[in-house]
């Protein structure tokens, strides 16, 4: 008989119930958070080239759309705005009539279970695509900070849920829980975007949001994604600051700093499933190339694995009528 001197690691994969019996991480349907673009018009359905499946809809469509997303199984959606009018101060964003604004009240009126979540950013509203204030070409931080402020404000009281700073200013959540705190809203928490890499992947998002820079790029606040240290430094003061959520973006390629951050902090961590690494797999799977249910799956897992407990991404109705 045959002295056995190595382990018998298959044993856990014999069938496809005992591979589910030992599975570490699994994919469910309260991970997701789903983007929505609300566009100022009447009647429109835009698909976004770059994105087939995702639509840029005004507000007519937007019972219908958040109706489906609950017939899904999507608990919560997050908000960017594509109005029809930009100026150098995006003033859109912080407007009682803004169009995230108006999109809020009416999720909360008709799919009120619908958690709401608000990015709040400047670069959809501002007529150089920045996300800020403007001086001497370069973003003025504490100048834009205020504004800001304003936006998370006025979110909150159109009924946002959860409010969502993706600007990378710094001291943009002391600031903006300072403003919510000292308007009445306290128990409105903060989804950081935490770490945000100046990224490539980003590109179909500028299409889909309309949102790319007049000059320049944002290298000078967003992320190097070169750097794997300066991640934590950026969490660290998030935390401090009242982050009551750290999000990591993109997510596919900065799977490290996920764990990172999973590791280094208490609080929620998620992961954004950015419009690039949307795009590219649909192309694929347009040709025929991928197994695109397979992959998708995979890859998301694989965020979760990574240490997401939440993910926000493209996918997510495709996910619902996967799973």
């Amino acid at each position: 008989m045959m002295n056995e001197q190595f382990k018998r690691h298959r044993r856990l994969r014999s069938s496809a119930a005992m591979r589910s019996l030992v599975r570490e991480n699994e994919l469910k349907m309260d991970d997701f958070i789903y983007p929505l673009f609300i566009m100022e018009g009447e009647d429109i359905k835009n698909e976004v080239p770059s994105m087939p499946g995702v639509y840029q809809i005004s507000l007519d469509h937007l019972k219908e759309e958040a109706e489906e997303l609950r017939s899904l199984g999507i608990r919560a959606v997050m908000l960017f705005g594509v109005p029809n009018e930009k100026d150098e101060q995006g003033t859109g964003a912080f407007s009682e009539s803004g169009i995230v604004q108006q999109a809020t009240r009416l999720i909360k009126k008709e799919v009120p279970e619908l958690l709401v979540v608000a990015d709040t950013c400047l670069c959809e509203y501002t007529s150089h695509g920045h996300c800020g204030v403007i001086h001497n070409h370069d973003v003025a931080n504490d100048e834009s900070l205020q504004l800001l402020a304003k936006t998370a404000v006025s979110q909150a009281e159109a009924g946002a849920d959860i409010i969502a700073p993706s600007n990378m200013m710094d001291g943009f959540v002391a600031v903006i829980r300072q403003a919510l705190d000292e308007a009445g809203h306290k128990n409105i928490p903060i989804m950081s975007y935490a770490v945000k890499y100046a990224s490539a992947f980003y590109g179909p998002f500028r299409d889909a949001a309309d949102s790319t820079p007049q000059f320049g790029d944002r290298k000078t606040y967003q992320m190097d994604p070169a750097n794997r240290r300066e991640a934590l430094r950026e969490a660290e003061s998030d935390v401090e600051e009242g982050a009551d959520f750290l999000i990591v973006k993109p997510a596919m390629s900065f799977l490290d700093i996920v764990r990172d951050v999973r590791n280094n902090f208490d609080t929620p961590v998620v992961a954004y499933n950015v419009s690039g690494e949307y795009s590219m797999v649909k192309a694929a799977a347009l040709n025929g190339w991928i197994d695109e249910k397979e992959l998708v799956l995979e890859k998301l897992t694989a965020m979760k694995r990574a240490g997401a407990d939440l993910i926000i991404s493209y996918f997510a109705k495709d996910v619902a009528k996967w799973l």
